[in-house]
């Protein structure tokens, strides 16, 4: 019997880097629905607003498809979200909001990702930010891919060249890199809670804490409370 050489072991991925402080710069979040800016990059668009980073946040759908059950005035609904969403980052300081207004849940044509490039070339001519927070590219949710695949698209169109990070709410990824969010946890949790409309639904903030604590494991002990990121473009700063 000819015994076959065992091929090597391929390695493990690599840990996460520990990263203590947000990278400062203007802040420019694009999210895909109302509560998703808070679910996602909470913490460290909390922490940016504490280091007096300029942050705007922009929110591409109307979140309408998030009442199913019509508990709700469907023509009002609209407005409800988008006041969750501001009464949300007000609770981490942050009152520069953009709504584009698109409706939730749809298939997408090719023209329908277009408008969208179009509408996130104009917020990034705008802001000319530092930093850009999106969907990983991996989230599940078809809304939070098209937001990655249209926000990407856009960057190539303007040729951004700052920081483009990606940050995780469906489905968990292998992280570039952990930011611990301890101190700015509670204001994160107390965010959360402004947003009524969707907590009647899920308990998405038990989740959201959850995550948050599970990714304390790497670097943290399982003590505390971070959140993870994938570099999308550009690199971290060496501090």
């Amino acid at each position: 019997m000819t015994e076959h050489p065992l091929e090597p072991m391929p390695d493990p991925p690599p840990e996460p880097l520990l990263v203590t402080e947000v990278p400062h710069g203007s802040v420019l979040a694009f999210v895909p629905h109302p509560d998703d800016e808070i679910a996602g990059p909470g913490g460290a668009l909390c922490l940016h607003h504490l280091a007096a980073d300029p942050v705007e946040v922009v929110v591409a759908t109307d979140g309408k498809a998030g009442d199913p059950e019509g508990r709700y005035d469907a023509a009002s609904y609209p407005q409800r979200r988008r006041e969750e969403s501001r009464r949300g980052l007000a609770e981490l300081g942050v009152e520069e909001i953009e709504f584009w207004g698109f409706p939730d849940s749809c298939q997408l044509s090719a023209q329908d990702i277009e408008l969208g490039v179009q509408h996130a070339v104009a917020s990034l001519h705008r802001v000319k930010p530092s930093i850009v927070y999106l969907p990983w590219e991996h989230e599940a949710h078809p809304d939070h891919h098209a937001l990655y695949h249209i926000v990407v698209r856009a960057m190539q169109r303007v040729d951004y060249s700052g920081l483009a990070l990606g940050y995780e709410i469906w489905n968990a990824m292998l992280p570039d890199f952990v930011l611990e969010i301890s101190p700015v946890m509670d204001r994160k949790m107390k965010a959360m809670s402004r947003y009524e409309s969707q907590l009647a639904y899920a308990r998405f903030d038990h989740c959201v804490q959850g995550l948050n604590a599970y990714r304390s494991l790497a670097h943290g002990r399982g003590k505390g409370y971070w959140e993870a990121y994938r570099i999308v473009q550009g690199q971290l700063p060496r501090s």
